[in-house]
């Protein structure tokens, strides 16, 4: 009977998420935008870049690549769907600015380059920088987030872990 207890105990399975960026961390909360604040897309933190270099934050497949190329989509080896949206109202740029580096389909690994974008330019342009890392599948395939860091991270530092349900 005992034996039973324990083993009915679930076992969670952790996903770490690295840092796509290297810049400061805020919580989704503070991010100027009421769908992110809100987190109408789902889970997860922000970074204000210092530099412009987006790079994978898990092992994965990139499920989709906005054709204005301020947007990123990733599924993890875990099933993780993961948003990473660079700056705000950025959209409205159509691309210019942007420089992606990969395809729908492809795979990728924890620190491959995904998209080069050019800070001094969204700033021109009026846009914020701010960039929100969203689990958009959370509320079906997460069971907590563990933050890690906050402050100032470097690209591949470990941001978050997951508990996968």
């Amino acid at each position: 009977m005992i034996d039973k207890i324990f083993k009915s105990k679930k076992e969670f399975v952790k996903e770490q998420i690295y840092s796509p960026l290297t810049g400061e961390i805020i919580p989704l909360e503070n991010v100027p935008d009421p769908v992110f604040a809100g987190k109408m897309m789902g889970e997860g933190v922000a970074i204000i870049p210092e530099e412009g270099m987006l790079v994978s934050p898990v092992e994965g497949e990139v499920i989709q690549v906005f054709h204005t190329k301020h947007a990123i989509g990733i599924r993890s080896i875990s099933g993780l769907e993961i948003l990473i949206h660079i700056g705000l109202e950025t959209v409205e740029l159509n691309g210019e600015g942007f420089d992606v580096r990969i395809a729908k389909g492809q795979k990728v690994k924890v620190g491959d380059p995904l998209v080069n974008f050019d800070i001094s330019f969204l700033k021109s342009k009026n846009k914020e920088i701010i960039t929100p890392i969203i689990i958009t599948n959370y509320s079906e395939k997460v069971d907590g987030i563990v933050q890690v860091k906050s402050g100032v991270i470097s690209k591949e530092d470990m941001l978050f872990m997951c508990n996968i349900k």
